[in-house]
């Protein structure tokens, strides 16, 4: 059989009433499992995994957007995570017995489909990005919701699909296909947030803009120079976690077997200990492939851990993955909940 995932990103984080109506889209699909939903109030946006065969990965999320789109409205929307619509971005990732190209098919025909039914722009992403300057997700979303009515108006900018025209109750969606993405947190004991600010442009692997003694950003030929990264594979940012009263620095770990969790957490801990603020443990946001817990456990058991259950628990541990919330193996990895 093969088995797709899909995690549509909606820009909606408190409204349970939303949730529930697209966990009821998702049940009414044949073929497609409801993998998680997991809301966060102050980025104002909830992640849902599905996973099912082609047909039924196709469908429920289109039954999952559409519903979204009926009950999100972006000209009331604020939150912390950078965003281009209610429906921001459905990626469709390979897991087993299936290719990254077939998951591009589906994407396009989600794409072909939605932009006609909801009369909204979409734009292709990473391995179905027909555009250089649009594999990345950060690039389409340059200007946010905010600046995509200007935006479209460009000629390097028109939609991959649907027309030109500014949706203002939806704004855009991005889709396409990627290597499974691992979106982590690291907590950061300050809700001041330069700290993970700085620590995920340090990190991050497109680095951060050069700047003079005098704080300047330095430009050579109108182009801002960049100090490169440190990890591979790596997109992060520093956010505020209100309701906990500490940051994040918010990463986004595109192939975690060039960038592993524990890697990207450990890092973390030496930015922060040059910064003068304490780590509290990370989080896992959405779901994680077994492997990469695995990963993770075999790191800091030195390799001397061969018991699956045993890794598991030790990475949990180690990377303070119940800091927040508890972390639970059957709900939070994908291999236990297909």
């Amino acid at each position: 059989m093969k088995i797709i995932e899909c995690v549509p990103n909606f820009s909606e984080g408190k409204n349970q009433t939303t949730f529930e109506a697209i966990k009821e889209a998702v049940a009414k699909t044949k073929d497609v499992k409801l993998l998680s939903l997991e809301p966060d109030g102050d980025y104002n946006r909830v992640v849902v995994t599905l996973a099912g065969n082609e047909e039924g990965i196709l469908n429920g999320t289109l039954n999952a957007c559409r519903t979204a789109a009926s009950l999100i409205d972006m000209r009331s929307h604020k939150g912390e995570h950078p965003r281009l619509g209610a429906i921001d971005v459905v990626p469709f990732v390979p897991v087993a017995n299936v290719t990254t190209e077939e998951c591009v098919k589906i994407s396009e025909e989600f794409a072909k489909i939605i932009s006609n039914d909801l009369k909204v722009p979409v734009y292709l992403y990473e391995s179905a990005a027909r555009k250089a300057d649009r594999k990345s997700l950060s690039s389409i979303r340059q200007g946010e919701y905010e600046g995509l009515e200007e935006k479209l108006k460009d000629s390097n900018w028109l939609p991959d699909y649907g027309e030109p025209v500014f949706n203002s109750k939806l704004g855009a969606i991005v889709t396409g296909s990627r290597f499974f993405l691992i979106a982590y947190n690291v907590n950061i004991k300050s809700n001041d947030v330069k700290y993970s600010k700085e620590i995920g442009e340090i990190l991050r692997e497109s680095g951060y803009a050069k700047r003079d003694e005098n704080g300047n950003v330095i430009k050579v030929d109108g182009k801002t120079i960049k100090v490169p990264g440190r990890l591979k594979e790596v997109k992060g940012m520093g956010v505020v976690l209100e309701k906990y009263n500490i940051s994040q620095v918010s990463m986004n770990l595109t192939n975690y077997n060039t960038t592993p969790i524990h890697a990207a957490f450990e890092e973390s801990k030496k930015e922060a200990a040059r910064l003068g603020v304490e780590v509290n443990g990370s989080e896992i946001v959405g779901l994680v492939p077994l492997e990469a817990m695995l990963q993770a456990g075999r790191f800091y058991s030195n390799g001397k851990e061969t018991n699956e259950k045993s890794l598991v628990n030790l990475a949990i541990e180690k990377l303070g993955l119940s800091a927040l919330h508890p972390f639970k193996p059957e709900e939070k990895i994908i291999e236990y909940m297909i």
